[in-house]
């Protein structure tokens, strides 16, 4: 008989925020909201902080499958006055690597159970449905107006493995981008 003791981790989801590096200027005279808590004839500004890097150890749910969950919260800082839009996306690869293994991204286009050896993001707070990321920067969050004191998204990650999967730590890129509407 041979017994295997197995860990999984799916570990440091590593997630970075990049912004355009452009300059925008405030509306002219006329333009804009009136009565907005902004500083008047500023440059409008934009940010994004991440709470902590995404940790997922996966734990036994019976039948030799491992599931496992993890949120981060993503404040986006800005004083457009219009709003802006929140983007994810992955940053070269959608799978999660570790030493030549992979766990592919969800193939599910909206939040659903996921496939076993699959992992996945929601913007809902489930632990149970997830989507798959890709390459391409797709949007999450879409505000209104400013939000000088900040704007919380939380983005909840998740996983479903069986036992067959080489144990290790995974990781894999993840971008988020936040744009001022115009």
């Amino acid at each position: 008989m041979i017994f295997r003791r197995a860990f999984y981790t799916i570990a440091a989801l590593i997630v970075s925020a990049f912004l355009p590096l452009s300059v925008a200027y405030a509306q002219p005279f006329g333009v804009g909201v009136f009565g907005a808590d902004v500083p008047f004839g500023d440059l409008t500004s934009i940010s994004i902080d991440l709470d902590s890097t995404v940790n997922i150890t996966p734990t036994s749910i019976g039948g030799g499958q491992f599931s496992g969950n993890a949120s981060q919260t993503v404040t986006v800082t800005s004083t457009d006055v219009i709003g802006y839009d929140l983007y994810i996306n992955a940053t070269t690869i959608t799978g999660l690597k570790s030493d030549g293994n992979t766990i592919p991204a969800s193939g599910n286009g909206s939040p659903a159970a996921l496939t076993v050896n699959t992992w996945g993001y929601n913007t809902t707070g489930s632990t149970s449905n997830f989507k798959g990321i890709t390459t391409s920067p797709v949007s999450i969050d879409t505000a209104t107006g400013p939000y000088k004191n900040g704007r919380d998204t939380t983005v909840t990650y998740g996983t479903l493995i069986d036992g067959a999967s080489i144990s290790g730590t995974y990781t894999v890129n993840v971008t988020y981008t936040a744009i001022g509407q115009t």
